[in-house]
């Protein structure tokens, strides 16, 4: 029987905010929301996407520390990107990983970490 996952769950104190720079960082769409949980998915029509929707949900106590998993971002053009997204709230941070690498670290307005990685040279698209 084949699995996918469906969603990727962010815990936070108040997931409107969060949920809608995502949805704008992403250029997707909120597809379900109320006071407790919002999902945001990808602009697909007809199908169900194979890339999993974000739910942020509500939970009582604030992020402490570094997040346990994040996303990777792979855009076409990484520095213009970054750039973009610095526009929309996010700054770069550094969480130890040197000045050789070819991603950025990242935080949302809201201290979740995530990296923009390098765009994919021909040789590497499948």
């Amino acid at each position: 029987m084949p699995i996918r996952i469906a969603t990727l769950t962010v815990d936070c104190s108040d997931p409107a905010p969060i949920a809608r720079w995502w949805a704008e960082a992403l250029e997707w769409k909120v597809t379900f929301e109320d006071e407790g949980e919002w999902v945001i998915e990808p602009p697909v029509e007809g199908t169900p996407s194979a890339v999993p929707a974000l739910l942020f949900i509500k939970v009582p106590d604030e992020k402490v520390g570094k997040n346990r998993l994040h996303l990777d971002l792979r855009p076409d053009d990484r520095d213009a990107e970054v750039a973009r997204l610095e526009e929309l709230g996010a700054k770069r941070i550094n969480i130890g990983q040197g000045p050789d690498v070819s991603w950025v670290v990242m935080s949302d307005p809201f201290g979740n970490e995530f990296c923009i990685l390098r765009a994919l040279l021909p040789d590497e698209v499948s």
